[in-house]
């Protein structure tokens, strides 16, 4: 009997993390995809890895807090299946309103519920966790905010990253040994670019692997069923086989709907992101790496609009003065105005940086989520007490 249920929880683990690893590969890799500076498949294999890499190195603090901290008692065999079901529910949900799911919040609901119903739970860890919850998106909005403003149009103007015809590097054979040079069509500061968006893409996916791990094998860690090593090897191959399959189409249509920014940009938000998303997993807090990315891609498109006017008149929304979010995405070549001055034209004819109505069906499922899954786990444990 127990075999069988530790066989199912397996499944469901599997489960969660192939989905965890559809939406964040295309996160994580989706603008260097999309500029055409690897395959997809070279995607998947590099995101498997440092996802691994992260939740065998940084996740472990995560597991503990999701194991062991969040309620008073060790989750037991079944009910750590039964936590891993609502955590897919909620993955599904997400995935019916088109939304990355904010995994890590989900997980945390679902054990929260457990402890509630068996009044176990460690009201200071939840408070813990929920505070940095509120400071994380206000957090990557004033970063993205504070370089949009004064630190991007430079960036934008110096810094370039695209892909030429051709292949970026060839072998050169002119000698007596055969030795790497650039393409027909390639530059040093193009070959910089692409080294520089395979290095954040990497570091997106092992902020992935420590934040998203945990989720997909704590409730089973808990029980003892699984040793945190061979579970962590678990959910990196689930992860990597998400990355694989389902996570190709997410490469192709990331950023379609919330953003349509700039290669540079978003570099930026991967940045940021990642390092808010890996150093909060390093203390242990079950963090949404989505919501670090959205908020930040906000700011960063607020922080730019705002430039032709005062700090002071952009806090209080005092002015007249046209300002377009568009302004992330003029050409390289426009140029930057002094803060204050307003924008020109091919700055204020630029298309639209975000669509609102995406950032608030994203914010409203950050919401939404880990409270149906506290509500439903909750619910659970009440009617089915054996369970626990």
């Amino acid at each position: 009997m127990v075999e069988t249920v530790l066989l199912v929880g397996v499944v469901a683990s599997i489960f969660v993390g192939f989905n965890i690893g559809g939406s964040s590969t295309g996160i994580a890799w989706g603008p260097a995809v999309g500029a055409g500076l690897l395959s997809k498949v070279a995607a998947a294999g590099l995101m498997t890895f440092f996802v691994f890499l992260g939740g065998w190195t940084v996740g472990r603090n995560v597991m503990d807090t999701l194991a062991g901290d969040i309620i008073a008692i060790e989750i037991s065999l079944a009910a750590g299946v039964a936590v891993l079901f609502f955590i897919g529910l909620g993955i599904l949900i997400a995935n019916v309103f088109g939304v990355p799911v904010p995994t890590s919040m989900t997980t945390v609901g679902a054990i929260v519920g457990l402890g509630l119903a068996t009044g176990t739970a460690n009201f200071e860890t939840i408070g813990w966790i929920v505070s940095w919850w509120v400071v994380t998106p206000v957090l990557g909005f004033w970063v993205g905010a504070v370089v949009g403003r004064y630190i991007y149009p430079e960036l934008n103007r110096r810094v370039q990253i695209k892909a030429s015809q051709g292949s970026l590097i060839t072998l050169d054979r002119s000698g007596s040994l055969p030795r790497p040079a650039l393409g027909p069509n390639s530059t040093y500061g193009e070959l910089a670019g692409t080294i520089s968006v395979l290095i954040i893409g990497c570091y997106m996916a092992f902020s992935a692997g420590a934040s998203n791990v945990p989720n997909a094998v704590a409730p089973l860690v808990s029980s003892d069923a699984l040793e945190a090593d061979p579970a962590i090897l678990i959910a990196t191959v689930a992860i990597g086989l998400g990355g694989f399959t389902i996570a190709r189409r997410t490469m192709e249509s990331v950023g379609t709907e919330l953003s349509d920014i700039p290669l540079l940009a978003a570099l930026v938000v991967m940045t940021t992101a990642a390092t808010i998303t890996t150093a909060l997993s390093w203390i242990g807090i079950p963090i949404s790496l989505v919501m670090a990315s959205v908020m930040t891609i906000v700011g960063l498109g607020w922080g730019r609009a705002t430039r032709p006017i005062t700090a002071r008149e952009a806090m209080r929304g005092e002015t007249d003065t046209e300002i377009t979010t568009g302004a992330l995405k003029a050409e390289s070549d426009t140029p930057v105005t002094k803060i204050g001055e307003e924008e020109s034209e091919e700055v204020l004819n630029a298309d639209d940086l975000f669509n609102p109505r995406a950032v608030i069906k994203y914010v409203s499922m950050w919401i939404i989520g880990p409270a149906m899954s506290t509500l439903l786990a909750y619910g659970f444990f009440v009617v089915l007490p054996g369970v626990a």
